[in-house]
């Protein structure tokens, strides 16, 4: 109950772990960030499907919100990257109010988790009900996006990021002392207290100063022996390192992601990348595009409406990668000229809705591409 409401936890290395308190650790901020910010990157639309094709609806009610602001404060993007952040970081998910007039939702408001509550019925069936500042509200006003499981990976990952606090603390601590570890004088002949707080002020005043690396002199027959790293202080990067990779697994995302750079190579980076696009992201996207939608159209539009984010800008290659394959595309008379300018946002020019290959000959402005009946061309396809 503490954690679906954002509560900190107590782990079992003793450090309590939250919403906020996870945060803390780069490794989740890092993840929360990527996940959400990548989602807030991509241009949203509002589709229409008529039979087998699909349109957008640009001047969609519902495509201004989202595409330019969801209220008087929030841009559209903010609000993509709040509420996915939420989604991951909060058991209950990411919550957000539409306000209609009308029927038409006119603004969309993300309440902090304090305001607007989510809370599973009794019966068994995985139905919500919600309450806006103690006051029910109905489900079809809210936009409820939510974590597998019904957990969010902070919550799932608690111990590995409480682990990770506890190691940062032993680091502070190990390294607070300009990285010298704990030594130990050693006198020949019995010291009274005086004496012996003599000589230590004496032998921090050489040792701590301005300048490092200064020789320490010591008499009266004294001896200074350092003490040497135990296995856990000399390996903790080592569990660092490995911190990193388990939070990275409870985010599901590539650790290069993370800047964890060890087995980073130019092949596997980029590998890396497209599983991050497959894997990690779209699975979110899938899921806010459903919330969006349960919430955002009424019973008539439903059926045949979506809201749907734009993945070309992230999936797309390079400009000279996209240029040899436009030019295969366009040569095999799979698309045309103006097609392919559309795709990159260029205007259409005269000419270019033709199917020609330009290597081999041209054909009239506008004619249809060959059709294949059983794999040969049909008649008067050339």
């Amino acid at each position: 109950m503490l954690a679906l409401f954002g509560v900190p936890v107590t782990t079992s290395s003793g450090v309590s772990i939250g919403p906020g308190s996870a945060l803390q650790v780069p490794a989740v901020a890092c993840a929360v960030r990527a996940i959400s910010e990548a989602a807030a990157t991509l241009d949203v639309k509002v589709m229409r499907r008529d039979g087998e094709t699909e349109a957008e609806v640009a001047d969609h009610p519902v495509a201004s919100l989202l595409r330019d602001r969801v209220n008087d404060w929030t841009p559209g993007a903010e609000f993509v990257r709040d509420i996915v952040a939420s989604a991951l970081l909060y058991d209950q998910g990411g919550l957000a109010w539409v306000n209609r007039v009308g029927g038409r939702p006119v603004e969309l408001i993300a309440y902090d988790p304090a305001h607007l509550k989510a809370q599973r019925h009794e019966d068994g069936t995985g139905a919500y009900r919600y309450q806006l500042n103690g006051r029910e509200i109905p489900a079809s006003d809210v936009i409820h996006l939510r974590s597998p499981f019904g957990r969010s990976p902070v919550t799932l990952a608690r111990e590995s990021i409480g682990l990770s606090v506890t190691l940062e603390k032993h680091a502070a601590k190990l390294f607070g002392s300009g990285s010298r570890p704990a030594g130990m004088v050693s006198f020949k002949e019995r010291m009274t207290p005086d004496a012996i707080q003599k000589a230590a002020a004496a032998f921090r005043a050489m040792l701590i100063s301005e300048k490092t690396g200064n020789t320490a002199f010591m008499d009266a027959g004294a001896e200074y022996r350092q003490l040497v790293l135990s296995s856990v202080d000399s390996q903790f990067i080592e569990l660092t390192g490995f911190q990193v990779l388990q939070i990275a697994r409870a985010f599901r995302v590539p650790p290069q992601m993370l800047y964890d750079l060890a087995r980073a190579t130019w092949s596997n980076g980029e590998q890396m990348g497209r599983e991050f696009l497959v894997y990690t992201l779209e699975p979110w996207l899938r899921a806010l595009e459903g919330a969006l939608r349960l919430a955002l159209f009424n019973d008539e539009e439903y059926p045949t409406h979506r809201v749907h984010f734009e993945r070309d800008d992230l999936t797309r290659a390079d400009l000279g990668t996209r240029a040899t394959a436009y030019s295969t595309l366009i040569s095999a008379r799979v698309v045309n000229a103006n097609e392919v300018r559309q795709w990159e946002g260029l205007a259409p020019y005269d000419g270019g809705d033709a199917f020609a290959n330009p290597n081999t000959g041209t054909s009239q402005p506008g004619a249809a591409a060959p059709q294949v009946d059983g794999g040969r061309p049909t008649e008067g396809a050339v």
